[in-house]
């Protein structure tokens, strides 16, 4: 089965536009160490991943790559109870109930998501000025797991180039097996064992 990656990181052009030894996230994280002020010894890692997935998201060519469906995507500390979150937009196609019919597209013309040699992107004003567009887009919002995170530096130094990196790897691929985590191991399902899942559903549910 073929595993579809929603992130991941440019290794190759971060070390290739690096400098001195470093790779240009790290330089640019260096450069900007005022940015990630705020989190210095942070007994939690959130706001310096916060930080980092911005950073790291926003230079030209970003350091952070996602598939093509992938709109946009930040990380923000949650106001509720302080783990990180991720908010991410995706092109979706449109909904059933649009599709098994196309009389009304007849009335305008109206269009889906534009492609750019198989990259979905924001229609031109030229073309909204003639055609009419209309793009589904999915909102998703998650916590991620913290258990790979690198902790916040104590303070500004070369620590933070090289911590800066994990963050962001930990949160591209939040799906990464946790360390100490064992594969469940598979048995024969017993006759009662359906009966017994449910009667303790039941339980949870009304206690």
């Amino acid at each position: 089965m073929t595993t579809v990656r929603a992130f991941w990181l440019d290794e190759q052009l971060d070390r290739e536009r690096g400098a001195a030894g470093h790779g240009r996230y790290g330089a640019e994280v260096s450069r900007r160490l005022n940015e990630f002020a705020d989190t210095w010894g942070d007994i939690a890692p959130v706001g310096f991943a916060v930080t980092a997935w911005r950073l790291a998201t926003t230079l030209e060519p970003p350091y952070v790559r996602w598939h093509r469906r992938v709109v946009s995507a930040t990380c923000a500390r949650s106001p509720w109870d302080g783990s990180l979150t991720r908010a991410v937009t995706l092109v979706s196609p449109w909904p059933a109930e649009l599709t098994w019919s196309r009389q009304w597209q007849r009335d305008r013309g109206w269009r889906d998501w534009p492609e750019v040699f198989g990259q979905f992107v924001t229609p031109a004003d030229r073309d909204v000025t003639h055609t009419p567009h209309l793009r589904g887009t999915l909102q998703m919002k998650a916590s991620l797991p913290l258990d790979d995170l690198p902790p916040a530096p104590d303070r500004a130094g070369n620590a933070v180039s090289g911590a800066a990196p994990r963050a962001v790897a930990s949160a591209s691929n939040p799906a990464i097996a946790r360390r100490g985590a064992r594969p469940r191991t598979g048995r024969a399902a017993r006759p009662g064992d359906r009966a017994a899942r449910r009667r303790g559903a039941g339980r949870r549910l009304t206690g």
